[in-house]
């Protein structure tokens, strides 16, 4: 109502009111006329210069940002703990998380996409209800609960692997089994769902008419024209990954970005964990674009100018 528009405009007293049109905008619009407080719209430019000083100001505003940025997020800027600077704990910590989260969704891809192919054949059958079931219980089980099991089982009772000590490719292979396992549930069911929308096509049911084996119909012309789905999945579990790196690094004592993200909270490290969040949100940017390419391979039809 024009009462509220007039009671928000003095409450906040803007120097400049931008209208974008539509219903808000009518009553915004005249509680400033009355108030005589200039105002910009789509449509006229009575106010000759207020939008030129109003881009400058919004310029202002994001080279303030842009300079606070740079003082918190400076790689000189030393870590509390260790007195060494945040760019060197990040370099030495970084590839131990992204071989996890490369590890994890590399086992997690191959396993889901294997589980969500079977699931789609066998449809309303007893693997496609065993898959679900099983997949149903990866997505539910905490990382910190699987984690304890597996070490449990088989550091504890087996001494097949270790938990502890330096980094091996021993070392990492229960970290990547526990924090690939929810993305393979949600991977399996993304590529179950997929399947099935391209079994149920017309061309499909005409190559099993002209006799072409099961094997090339599900592999080379169902899988194939299913990969969107699924590679869009797998790119967004990587970001997931990256931020559940965290649990699984302290439950199994690794140095990665995660652990140190947590040890940086804890301490009040605000640059630290500033830089951590920095690199984490590029690494996922980078990976989503790589699969926006990789669309291009998969589906000839889409292409890029």
């Amino acid at each position: 109502s024009g009462f509220r528009a007039r009671e928000i405009l003095k409450e906040f007293q803007p120097d400049v009111v931008v209208g974008t049109g539509g219903y808000v905008s009518g009553p915004i619009l005249r509680s400033a006329a009355k108030l005589k407080i200039p105002t910009v719209t789509h449509e006229s430019n009575a106010y000759p210069g207020v939008t030129t000083r109003l881009l400058c100001r919004y310029a202002d505003k994001v080279l303030l940002a842009v300079e606070d940025a740079k003082k918190y997020l400076d790689p000189g800027r030393e870590y509390i703990v260790t007195g060494n600077p945040v760019a060197e704990e990040l370099a030495s910590r970084y590839p131990n998380t992204l071989i996890l989260a490369a590890g994890g969704i590399v086992v997690a891809s191959i396993v889901g996409i294997l589980f969500g192919i079977l699931a789609a054949v066998f449809h309303n059958r007893f693997w496609d209800n065993f898959i679900m079931a099983l997949s149903m219980l990866a997505v539910s089980t905490p990382s910190f609960f699987l984690a304890l099991i597996l070490m449990l089982v088989f550091t504890l009772h087996l001494g097949w692997l270790p938990s502890m000590g330096s980094i091996t490719p021993q070392r990492m292979v229960l970290p990547i089994v526990t924090l690939g396992t929810q993305a393979v549930g949600f991977i399996a069911r993304t590529t179950r769902s997929s399947m099935l929308d391209i079994i149920s096509q017309d061309y499909i049911r005409t190559s099993r008419s002209r006799g072409i084996p099961s094997k090339v119909i599900v592999f080379s012309h169902t899988l194939k024209n299913a990969m969107i789905p699924i590679l869009t999945a797998i790119g967004l579990r990587f970001g997931s990954l990256l931020a559940g790196s965290a649990i699984v690094e302290t439950v199994f004592s690794i140095k990665g970005v995660g652990r140190f993200v947590v040890d940086s909270v804890s301490k009040r490290d605000y640059p630290a964990v500033q830089g951590c969040i920095l690199v984490l949100a590029v690494t996922f940017v980078v990976v989503n674009t790589a699969v926006d390419l990789i669309y291009a391979l998969v589906d000839p039809r889409i292409k890029y100018e």
